[in-house]
């Protein structure tokens, strides 16, 4: 079943709360980011992941099958990461005082991608198996 844009976007919203803010939480102990900040951040890369799956939705209309390979989900780290570099380096983050250090933001955008990456692709279609069959939905 391939997930449709609600999906795709509870998905994200879920995927975040639970496994990003776990992740975000760990990787913070190590970075020099208070957890206010980290989370302002995590909470921005949900806020413009929702704009993201809109842009993706609209790009997946002129594929044949109208969905993404997986690697595609991965890849798309990349101009994710970088709006959101570019966000927080303008100073466009609310409540982000200050330039974040780029390889502190580098570290924690690409553990919690990742992981949110290999949890919906691994654990998650396991855990949640009417999720696919959903179109992606959790409710």
């Amino acid at each position: 079943m391939i997930p449709t844009l609600a999906g795709r976007i509870q998905t994200r919203l879920f995927v975040l709360s639970t496994v990003g803010a776990v992740l975000t939480a760990l990787v913070t102990l190590v970075l020099p980011m208070s957890f206010k900040h980290a989370f302002l951040v995590l909470l921005a890369v949900a806020v413009v992941g929702v704009g993201w799956e809109l842009l993706y939705h609209l790009l997946m209309q002129f594929r044949w099958d109208k969905d993404w390979p997986t690697l595609f989900g991965l890849v798309t780290a990349v101009p994710e990461g970088l709006l959101m570099w570019v966000l927080l380096d303008a100073g466009l983050v609310p409540g982000v005082p200050g330039p974040v250090p780029v390889w502190a933001f580098t570290v924690m955008f690409a553990t919690v991608w990742l992981g949110q990456w290999l949890f919906v692709n691994g654990p998650m279609r396991v855990l949640f198996v009417k999720w696919r069959l959903r179109g992606g939905r959790l409710l």
